[in-house]
């Protein structure tokens, strides 16, 4: 068994050991297998936030979910670095279905509730979620406090960057050359549950988003 260093950085490394020690004890060939190439069939766009590691809460392994993580999960038309993780992850790696995930107590979505002043690149990158903000002032404080309206933010921002990937032109391509299709989804912190939202953003959702032409 490998002790657990207190220093953050050597916290990782040990960790990074029994890692590989348990995996390795598992399925001697787990590495040498990852080496041959990847086939994920998932692309993932979440929030880069600590507590929702994509791989661990879906109880995947290395390999099985392409990702991409930035503040609030969200899809911005101009974003290039977004644009190029689902170029490849749907014209290279061709998976076969991409998820937008949000999730509760997402400090971006309760950011978005006000138009406080977090700097210069976070007042940018939040602007097209507060706007959503704006947009639905009306529903929003029809709620009973902020944790609600948060959560609703979040469902929306899902949905809207959702709307921005319809656009992408190997998106467009992939669903109707081979059935690409594009799930919405929020993940619960205080449950640890993903809820699949449905294509209007729903908090009910019956399955998925699916982009059209």
């Amino acid at each position: 068994m490998i002790a657990l260093a207190a220093d953050p950085i050597d916290r990782i490394v040990a960790g990074n050991l029994l890692f590989a020690q348990k995996t390795s004890e598992a399925n001697p060939n787990a590495f040498t297998d990852l080496t041959k190439g990847q086939w994920p069939e998932i692309l993932w766009i979440g929030c880069a936030d600590s507590r929702i590691p994509e791989t661990t809460v879906c109880d995947c392994r290395p390999g099985d979910i392409f990702v991409h993580r930035n503040i609030a999960n969200c899809v911005h038309p101009d974003d290039v670095s977004a644009a190029s993780v689902v170029e490849y992850a749907v014209t290279h790696l061709k998976v076969k279905k991409v998820v937008v995930c949000g999730h509760t107590k997402c400090g971006g979505a309760a950011a978005s509730l006000s138009d406080a002043d977090l700097g210069l690149t976070l007042n940018t990158w939040l602007h097209p979620v507060r706007e959503l903000r704006r947009k639905h002032t009306a529903e929003l404080e029809k709620m009973l406090d902020d944790d609600a309206r948060a959560v609703r933010v979040a469902e929306l921002n899902v949905q809207q960057s959702i709307d921005v990937l319809k656009q992408h032109p190997a998106v467009k391509k992939a669903v109707v050359e081979r059935g690409l299709t594009v799930h919405g989804m929020i993940f619960d912190l205080g449950k640890g549950q993903l809820r699949v939202l449905d294509e209007a953003g729903g908090k009910k959702g019956n399955g998925l988003w699916s982009p059209r032409n």
